[in-house]
């Protein structure tokens, strides 16, 4: 009762798509009467989630926050939520997004914006804007989102939580609707590294459905002290902190805590990245041409939003006019990016050339990481912003993923961590990269540092 009651109090966030309040009562119940009789728990027994509106549970609306799927439910649920309610998880509901996760302020949904939790007249960042405000705000204890170029670890900067990206292939895809089928990854927002390390250990593994799971065993990811009790070696892009659209006092903040921890005793060494200004537009590029693709299939015929007006129209037609009306300005602005970036006369030069520096990145982190443990970075530019003041120039909130794209380009695990409080009140931390399938290592200094630095300022 008590996250249903805090989910009305502040049904103004508008965090929420569906609320699940009948079922979830039940199954604590059932849940309950189940430990009476057994004395037993399991991993996430009674822990309240809700999932981003666009992961699969079966029976339960699945809209993508999109007029495009208004009224669809999903026949079969996706993998990452079958494994959390094996281990007892709740689901409490579906949360917010940008329209089929495309945006970085979960101001494009078909059911209205998501307001940020400390101040309503900010964003909480996108797309997975809902899960993070759910969890700032206390209306359930963890989400799932989703995360194609930062749209977990962003918002969770904005929030003050924690935010996991997983390696790509760490977690099935298996149920998540696809924005860009080789970036898009599931991930946990949380409060603590623990939890967000117990959900990561129970949603992750190989899966017959995914072809692109990965099949490497899952290590326990707890206990997160590491146990050589050695110095961390750690590095920092100097590029990253030197670009001229990140917030000096975020770049205070972060050379702050690179000098405590060389206090400390740990190795932070700088190192060069030469690709930096170049990682955004590829990515763009990429995603757009693989955005058009996935969602062709959204045509009002098989399923989904279908035109009231088709009279005398031409199947063409309606197919123009449907996807006209059921789509939102930017999901129609990234499928028309990616249409042309693929067509003919403009493949080579942008989509296989994209291509071409999403490999030169991978090579580069590759080389980096296989020396360091982690890789320290800002996730966002910026503090939150208002709500409102990017709407009218998508270029100027394209170019704030400069920090985030990074690790999905190379596939990478990533965590947003929340450190600092700024003069304006409000909260960012820092991001930290580490190798492929190294996840238990980056929750351990993820851990050390939320433990050891937490609210520096």
């Amino acid at each position: 009762m008590y996250f249903l009651e805090r989910i009305q109090a502040h049904a103004h966030l508008n965090a929420f798509i569906h609320i699940y309040a009948d079922e979830a009562l039940h199954r604590a119940r059932a849940i309950d009467q189940r430990i009476q009789r057994e004395h037993t728990l399991k991993r996430l027994t009674g822990v309240v989630l809700g999932i981003k509106d666009v992961i699969a549970y079966a029976g339960h609306p699945l809209t993508a926050a999109s007029r495009m799927l208004q009224n669809f439910r999903s026949l079969f649920s996706a993998t990452a939520v079958e494994r959390l309610l094996a281990e007892e998880a709740i689901i409490i509901g579906s949360l917010n997004c940008d329209e089929f996760a495309m945006g970085s302020s979960t101001e494009n949904s078909f059911f209205g914006p998501t307001l940020h939790p400390l101040n309503p007249e900010y964003v909480p960042g996108g797309s997975s804007g809902g899960s993070a405000a759910a969890v700032s705000a206390d209306l359930c204890m963890l989400a799932l989102g989703s995360d194609t170029g930062g749209s977990v670890r962003q918002p969770a900067d904005f929030c003050g939580i924690i935010g996991l990206k997983p390696t790509y292939g760490r977690v099935s895809r298996h149920g998540l609707i696809a924005y860009a089928s080789s970036f898009d990854q599931i991930g946990i927002f949380g409060k603590n590294i623990a939890d967000v390390a117990t959900t990561l250990e129970v949603i992750a593994g190989p899966d017959e459905y995914d072809s692109t799971a990965s099949p490497l065993p899952i290590e326990p990811y707890l206990p997160l002290t590491s146990p050589e009790n050695k110095p961390w070696k750690l590095a920092y892009m100097k590029e990253a902190l030197e670009h001229p659209s990140l917030d000096q006092e975020i770049s205070a903040a972060i050379r702050s805590l690179i000098k405590r921890l060389n206090e400390e005793g740990h190795i932070v060494n700088p190192v060069h990245f030469t690709y930096l200004d170049v990682i955004t537009p590829a990515y763009y590029v990429l995603t757009t041409a693989e955005a058009s693709a996935n969602l062709a299939r959204y045509d009002g015929i098989r399923y989904g939003y279908h035109t009231s007006n088709e009279t005398g129209l031409t199947l063409e037609a309606t197919y123009r006019k449907t996807r006209s009306e059921g789509f939102g300005r930017e999901v129609k602005r990234r499928i028309l990016l990616g249409t042309y970036v693929l067509s003919e006369g403009y493949y080579e030069a942008y989509y296989t050339k994209a291509q071409q520096v999403r490999r030169l990145v991978a090579q580069e982190a590759n080389r980096i990481l296989d020396e360091y443990a982690c890789l320290l970075m800002p996730t966002f530019p910026s503090t939150a912003f208002r709500l409102g003041e990017k709407t009218d120039d998508p270029v100027k909130m394209y170019l704030g993923d400069v920090y985030t794209v990074f690790a999905n380009l190379a596939g990478l695990p990533a965590i947003s961590i929340p450190l600092f409080t700024h003069s304006n009140g409000l909260p960012f931390g820092i991001q930290l990269v580490a190798g492929r399938f190294r996840e238990k290592q980056l929750l351990q200094v993820a851990d050390y540092l939320c433990t050891t630095f937490s609210k520096l300022n």
